[in-house]
């Protein structure tokens, strides 16, 4: 009777841990899977922002990406051919403007704290002059996208192909923070390759490979 009484409780025990575990499995990752990774930026860029409600392409700020394997970080030189001009939000300038004509004197240049952090970083003095100073230094950007070492992907070939960046990044244009939005796993990788090949890509046939060689060293 006792060892029918331990055989239920075990039994019971183990039904309630697989329902626990099978609760979960939807979240488990494989090894090196950084899906919805979203780390912290040395400056709040919202992409949602510029890719956004602004329309900037992509290709504006990664350049490399349609001519090089990899598409690149933009340079500081990137992010100042718009804020050697814009400094501020429009509601804040909209708000200094209006401050300025109730008082009767000039606008004065209002810089928003994350664009401080861009100036700072390239030691202008005088952000009227927008010219970098003498400790400029490079924005410490956290890379949000990391492939095994043992992987080559080529951003040029995809985007030669067809492939957008939103096939692979996901829906940047509505991110505050990217994150890594699909799993990138070879899995996923094989499986986009075999649907292009069936399906063409925007219209266009094409035969993506197959071959192990073509993505591993």
């Amino acid at each position: 009777m006792q060892r029918i009484i331990i055989t239920v409780i075990l039994l019971i025990g183990l039904f309630y841990t697989l329902i626990v575990l099978g609760s979960g499995m939807d979240e488990w990752k494989t090894p090196g899977n950084q899906q919805g990774y979203s780390p912290e930026q040395p400056i709040l860029y919202s992409h949602r922002l510029h890719a956004g409600e602004l329309g900037i392409d992509c290709k504006f700020c990664h350049s490399a990406a349609e001519h090089g394997r990899h598409a690149g970080i933009p340079s500081t030189d990137v992010c100042m051919k718009c804020h050697k001009y814009v400094t501020s939000s429009f509601d804040a300038l909209q708000d200094e403007i209006e401050k300025a004509d109730s008082e009767k004197r000039k606008p004065q240049t209002i810089v928003s704290a994350e664009l401080q952090k861009l100036f700072d970083t390239l030691d202008m003095k005088d952000v009227k002059s927008a010219e970098p100073g003498p400790e400029a230094k490079s924005i410490p950007w956290v890379r949000v996208h990391n492939l095994p070492d043992y992987v080559y992907f080529d951003h040029s070939a995809h985007i030669t192909a067809g492939v957008t960046c939103q096939k692979c990044h996901g829906p940047v244009e509505s991110m505050e923070r990217v994150r890594q939005f699909e799993s990138l796993s070879m899995g996923w990788c094989v499986q986009c390759h075999r649907e292009a090949t069936e399906n063409g890509i925007d219209g266009h046939p094409v035969k993506a490979s197959l071959d192990c060689t073509t993505c591993h060293y």
